[in-house]
Parts: C-alpha cells; sequence; structure tokens
C-alpha cells in the first residue's frame, strides 16, 4: 500500500484594519521600532483594552467566505505563557468559543473536488517582533503588536504538499478578495504552520507529529512539507519515530531544523479576559455582512466563462488574484477581444511577472495602454512580433506602446506595391532558393520570407509577404 501523508495547517493572517485590535495605534506597516505603541499595545499597568469592532466583521466575513458558522455569542481569553515578544506576559485571543466554527475550503484532487474541512477562525492579536543581532544581542519592536489577527485551523485533511499549496492559494485569494487582508508574505501578513505526520498503510503505524512554525512563502512551505515527507518515512523505515517537536524551515540548507521538543502538551492556562466583556452577534449584522460580501474567486470564475466566452482554464487563471482579475477586466473593457487579451496576459505578462517575481500592480503599464497595444497588433499598424518588442519596451520604460512605436518607426508596412518591390529584389538575387522551393524544399520559401523581413526592418507585414513570394514563384 505505501504510505500516507496527514497534514493540517494553521494560517495567521494580519487584517487589513487602520488600527490595532484593542487601541487606536496605526497598523501600518514599518516605521521607527517601538514608534506604533502604547501603554495599551505594551500592555502597562493601568492600561485596558476596547475591542475594535471592525476586527468582528472582518473575522465573520471571512468566516461567512469559506462557509463557517458564525457564533451568536463569543468571548477574549487569556492565553498565557512567556516570549521576549509577548510584552504583557499573555496574549488576548480566543479558546473555547472562536468567532467561526466548521467550513471548507475545495482543492483538486486527482481530478476531482476535495473539501478540506476548517476547525475554527478566532480572532487575536499579534506579538512584537524579536531582532537577533549579530553579535548575540536581542532587540525588541513592538510595532506590531496588538496588530489584529484571524487564526485559520484546518482539519488534518491534506495528503500532499500540492493539496496544502491549493490551499493556502485558494485562502489567500478569498481573503484579497473579502479586502480584510493585503496577505503581503514578505511583510508577515500571512504567515503558515504545518502540522504533518506519516502513516504507514501496511503496518498502521505512524509516526508522530512535526510542527513546522512560520513559513512565510508558500514555496518554502511545499518545500518543508516534501523534506518532512521524506524525514518521517526515512524513519519509519528504520524503526524509529519522529519525536514531538517544533521545527523551522531553512531556506539555505533546504531542510527543516529542529528548534524544541514539546514532550508536554502546553499549559497557556487560558482564562477569559476579564477586561473584555462576552460578546453578542445578531444574526442581523450577519446577515448584513452576508449581503455586502464583494464577489468571490469563484463566482467569479463562472462570471468570466460565460460573459467572455473564454476557457474554464483561462478564467481559473485569471481569477486567481483579485488584481489580475481587474486588470483582465480593464483591459476588454476597451472593445478588447477577450480570449486575445487573456492569451497575452497569461502569457508574455504572467511569464514576466514571474520571471522578475513581480506582482501586476506594480508594472509600469496600465489595463489601458495594454489595450492600445492589442489595438496596434489587431488594425495592422504593427505585426504579432513586433507587438511583442513594444511589450518588453513597456515593460522596461513604462512607456506608452504608441509612443514606443512612433519613436522606433515600427509601424507596419501594409502597402503592396512596397512590398512588391522588396519581394522582387530578393527573389532575384535567391533563384536558388526559388529552385529549391519548386523541388518541394518548403523551408526555402520561409528563407525568402526572412530575406523580405529583413531588407523591411521587420516592418513588412508577414501575410502580405508570404502571399506575394507564393504567388510570383508559383
Amino acid at each position: 500500500m505505501g504510505y500516507k501523508t496527514i497534514i493540517g495547517l494553521e494560517i495567521h493572517s494580519e487584517l487589513s484594519t487602520d488600527s490595532k485590535i484593542f487601541c487606536t495605534c496605526t497598523t501600518e506597516y514599518g516605521g521607527s521600532p517601538n514608534t506604533h505603541c502604547c501603554p495599551i499595545c505594551l500592555g502597562l499597568p493601568g492600561s485596558l483594552p476596547v475591542l475594535n469592532k471592525k476586527v468582528v466583521e472582518y473575522g465573520i466575513k471571512a468566516g461567512l467566505s469559506f462557509n463557517s458558522k458564525i457564533a451568536n455569542d463569543t468571548k477574549m481569553d487569556r492565553k498565557n505563557y512567556y516570549y521576549p515578544d509577548l510584552v504583557k506576559g499573555y496574549q488576548i485571543s480566543q479558546f473555547d468559543k472562536p468567532l467561526c466554527e466548521g467550513g471548507y475550503i475545495e482543492v483538486d484532487s486527482e481530478g476531482s473536488k476535495k473539501k478540506i474541512n476548517l476547525t475554527r477562525i478566532h480572532i487575536e492579536e499579534d506579538t512584537g517582533k524579536s531582532i537577533h543581532s549579530k553579535d548575540g544581542g536581542t532587540l525588541l519592536d513592538y510595532n506590531r503588536a496588538g496588530v489584529p489577527l484571524i487564526e485559520i485551523v484546518s482539519e488534518p485533511d491534506m495528503n500532499s504538499a500540492e493539496e496544502a499549496k491549493q490551499f493556502l492559494e485558494k485562502l489567500k485569494s478569498v481573503l484579497q478578495y473579502i479586502e480584510v487582508s493585503d496577505c503581503k508574505m514578505e511583510e508577515g501578513s500571512l504567515r503558515c504552520d504545518v502540522n504533518i505526520n506519516i502513516v504507514d498503510e501496511d503496518s498502521g503505524k505512524r509516526s508522530t507529529i512535526a510542527e513546522i512554525k512560520n513559513l512565510n512563502s508558500f514555496k518554502a512551505a511545499v518545500k518543508a512539507i516534501e523534506f518532512e515527507e521524506k524525514r518521517h518515512i526515512n524513519l519509519l523505515k528504520e524503526g524509529k519515530d519522529t519525536i514531538r517537536e517544533t521545527r523551522r524551515w531553512d531556506d539555505l540548507k533546504n531542510e527543516t531544523i529542529s528548534m524544541r521538543s514539546k514532550e508536554d502538551a502546553s499549559d497557556y492556562r487560558y482564562f477569559p479576559e476579564p477586561d473584555i466583556v462576552d460578546l453578542e452577534i445578531s444574526s442581523e449584522w450577519v446577515e448584513e455582512i452576508k449581503n455586502n460580501l464583494p464577489e468571490l474567486p469563484e463566482d467569479k470564475m463562472n462570471r468570466f466563462i460565460k460573459e467572455y466566452d473564454i476557457p474554464l482554464y483561462d478564467a481559473e487563471v485569471l481569477t486567481a488574484s483579485k488584481s489580475l482579475a481587474k486588470f483582465y477586466e480593464d483591459t476588454v473593457a476597451s472593445s478588447i477581444d477577450p480570449k486575445i487579451a487573456s492569451n497575452l496576459i497569461m502569457g508574455d505578462i504572467l511569464r514576466r511577472l514571474k520571471d522578475e517575481d513581480m506582482e501586476i500592480e506594480n508594472m509600469r503599464f496600465s489595463a489601458l495602454e495594454l489595450a492600445e497595444l492589442i489595438k496596434l497588433i489587431d488594425s495592422g499598424k504593427i505585426s504579432n512580433k513586433v507587438g511583442k518588442k513594444v511589450l518588453r519596451e513597456m515593460f522596461e520604460e513604462g512607456k506608452n506602446p504608441q509612443e514606443i512605436v512612433k519613436e522606433k518607426g515600427l509601424i507596419q508596412i501594409n502597402d503592396e506595391s512596397e512590398i512588391e518591390k522588396m519581394v522582387d529584389s530578393v527573389l532575384d538575387d535567391n533563384p536558388e532558393s526559388i529552385e529549391d522551393f519548386k523541388n518541394g524544399k518548403d523551408r526555402a520559401l520561409g528563407f525568402l520570407v526572412g530575406q523580405v523581413m529583413k531588407k523591411s526592418r521587420g516592418k513588412a507585414n508577414p501575410g502580405l509577404v508570404n502571399k506575394l513570394i507564393s504567388q510570383k514563384i508559383k
């Protein structure tokens, strides 16, 4: 039978509220250390937290989008543990009465849809940040302390790194669509913990669950899962077992590293937060939030197929991120053929973005300018080949396509008499290629076309060149 991988994920996502969860300090990323905090962030004696209603609203939006049940009564709890960046010595979180319970995210597994069930979604505060210096010292920045989080906990329903990757991608996409988080992993807005173990399906023996903490990219999550799969299987084959521990991913070594063992269950001594009253959430408020949810990725995908008559694959790619979907819709809004726009965005543009590790919103040109480029190609003013050159220039210089075409003299030659003169000249210079073509060597035609294109510096209409050469030879 072999081995079966069992994976559960815990995702922490910072919410995009203007202020923190229990005070009015800004949630803006960056800033000089310890300038975005106040006595409440720092847990100073006498300070009292006041729950930000927007945090609860964003948590409900996430729960509704992931098909969760929203609690009518819930509360905040103190989770007690010591860590230098947890300045109060406890974290205000939720324990036995989370804001959202259940729910699911669908992924593709072996050609069919598979539901990855959620255990819960709850709200809590983020901690500060430890900055370790080369001399062994540690500095603490509490700007992040008190930034609101939702923690999304899955059931251990995933059985491969690919399923986990799809789960994370869909989760990120939905959070961005409903605008509760920017999900910028490079800024720590989205972090992932992986719980993984292996079952020997022949003997039924299971390895002990290992936890990999604070993975800050989907690529790292996939690599960490694949590494742990092999490590667990090898240990089981050797008749050994993994120990209950927390590990971290090392990008340089491409392996997980043990951080600490977890011989005993952590005792967080949860108890209700005494400074925040229990919450009663009305069904009317939940219904209001539900009715105002924006279009979700799957709904947008189905609409793209129907409205723009594009294939399922195209629609899946184009709606994977909210910014990409918007860029596509803004492009076709200029009376552009939806399939032509889809091909160009999914091909040259996404390839270039991947090569440069760039998001579409950071490109140097707009959807309107891309539409202008497509119109130049579609009208025959420039060829497809020239269009690719212009697109490269747009990426690099951020110039308008009309401006690039004018500056570099790239307008396509469509005058048949002008092209005919160049064709005659090339045919006169290459009688042997004419004979080769007549003798069945099709490549000779390509050579002759290439010579005309060279003579015209790439500006002759390729269709006309092919037509005229073929006519004259025959």
